[in-house]
């Protein structure tokens, strides 16, 4: 396999928002494993590796905020769960 570009990296962090939550998880740690390692490459634009580690972290809340919205509306949905409000 190839080394990642950062066109890769884009392309990849582009298509995450349309995966479920584990796989959406899966890729986003891979993809800052990718810029990290970019980042120790002199001929990768470092402008654009730190804004696509800035789109990364924004996904990663976005998940994240997604599995708590989920979580507490499927206990609002099911009031005898045990972790309903």
């Amino acid at each position: 396999m190839t080394d990642p570009t950062l066109e890769d990296v884009e392309r990849r962090l582009d298509r995450v928002t349309d995966l479920e939550e584990e796989a959406a998880v899966s890729v986003l740690r891979g993809l800052r494993e990718d810029l990290q390692a970019l980042g120790n490459d002199p001929d990768v634009d470092e402008q654009t590796r730190q804004e696509l580690e800035t789109q990364l972290d924004q996904h990663v809340r976005a998940v994240t905020e997604r599995e708590a919205y989920e979580g507490e509306l499927g206990a609002a949905m099911n009031p005898e769960d045990e972790d309903a409000p």
